[in-house]
């Protein structure tokens, strides 16, 4: 049998003649796997794409088609203030147009073992909270007389987050560098080494209010899940970086749907996969259908410049080499006067330049010239 596998090497991808082995019953005879594996063959090279085919204008539109089936909402996490996810058109938007600030950062925080079985997750899920010093204080005063300002700590929410006052107190330090700084019980005292006045001392209350004690920066919400059997948690607000630093987070499944916090943390290969990943996601939720190969098509398209390009016309429709092609995209006023400015040539080897100006597109099967002299 192994003889028969090797005949068809080269034909097939080996991850496809790995598959047909692994599912081939154990006991089939020759002809019959045989049978299997011309069949597995002719569906190969049916789905191969012909020499010239416009992949390019399949996709947009494959994926434009669907788009306006798209709706524009928001969906709510039940019983959780905040958290809301950008769903439908507005966030295909967002991911195609590459951009760095997304409306709904969130994160799915995989949980290494024994922590992902349920054990003290309500614990870990807040020590993963972003927690400022206004979510730790019962109350904020200012003692005139000393012009001091006075924060008072809720020990309770303190406990609750796993610290203790010389942690916040550390904290606190870290961020005022040139205060004089005194707790006593629950109580923390922050004096000014200048003499500032009573202006300087209400500016100075607001800033304390966020200063970071503990927990991930960034990360607001928290809300443990089970899925399937274990807990995960997901977070609104991303810090993948940060995330990777504890000891019970899974690095290898955690995810953002921060396309280009996936580029600067894991490389612009696993960006080109969350791409994929996050334009799947949208299109699944809506119940529409889309060939995973057309988004391939895009991603690739938006790396593989090494860094993530936007389908807008600062990013990939800025790489073109054709004047008519930036120039039907947007702005052709601009695109064409810079070009004749610097004399610039349009060698008309694409789709979007010819279909301008009227001339038979180059695609398709009559892709290959043939140049024959003929014989007087």
């Amino acid at each position: 049998m192994e003889d028969l596998f090797k005949s068809y090497e080269g034909k097939i991808p080996d991850s496809l003649l790995e598959k047909v082995k692994e599912h081939l019953p154990p006991k089939i005879d020759r002809k019959k796997a045989e049978e299997i594996l011309e069949r597995v063959y002719q569906e190969f090279t049916n789905a191969c794409v012909d020499p010239g085919e416009s992949v390019g204008l399949i996709a947009a539109e494959s994926i434009g088609e669907q788009g306006t089936q798209m709706t524009l909402n928001t969906f709510h996490y039940a019983g959780v203030a905040e958290m809301n996810v950008t769903v439908g058109l507005p966030r295909l938007i967002e991911i195609l147009d590459g951009r760095k600030n997304i409306s709904t950062p969130m994160m799915e925080i995989y949980l290494a073992a024994p922590y992902n079985k349920g054990k003290d997750i309500k614990q870990i899920a807040l020590s993963i909270k972003e927690n400022k010093l206004k979510d730790i204080a019962s109350e904020f005063s200012i003692n005139v007389a000393e012009l001091i300002v006075e924060v008072a700590l809720d020990e309770q929410k303190v406990n609750a987050i796993g610290i203790d006052m010389a942690k916040v107190k550390k904290a606190v330090e870290k961020a005022l560098k040139d205060f004089n700084i005194k707790t006593k019980d629950n109580i923390i005292s922050i004096r000014s080494s200048k003499d500032d006045g009573l202006n300087e001392l209400y500016k100075l209350k607001e800033k304390i209010k966020e200063i970071h004690i503990s927990g991930i920066k960034d990360v607001y919400q928290v809300l443990p899940v089970r899925r399937g059997d274990e807990f995960i948690i997901i977070t609104a607000g991303s810090n993948l970086k940060a995330a990777f630093d504890n000891e019970y987070v899974d690095p290898i499944r955690t995810t953002t749907n921060n396309v280009c916090e996936v580029s600067d943390v894991l490389g612009i290969e696993a960006a080109r996969q969350s791409i994929i990943n996050e334009v799947f996601k949208v299109i699944e939720n809506q119940g529409l259908n889309i060939d995973k190969r057309h988004m391939m098509i895009v991603a690739d398209m938006m790396c593989n410049s090494g860094s993530i390009k936007g389908v807008t016309r600062y990013g990939v429709v800025s790489q073109k080499a054709s004047v008519l092609a930036k120039a039907s995209f947007e702005t052709p006023i601009k695109h064409i006067i810079s070009a004749a400015l610097v004399g610039e040539e349009d060698k008309l080897n694409s789709v979007v330049e010819n279909v301008m100006l009227n001339q038979a597109v180059p695609v398709g099967t009559g892709l290959p010239g043939l140049i024959t002299k003929i014989k007087k």
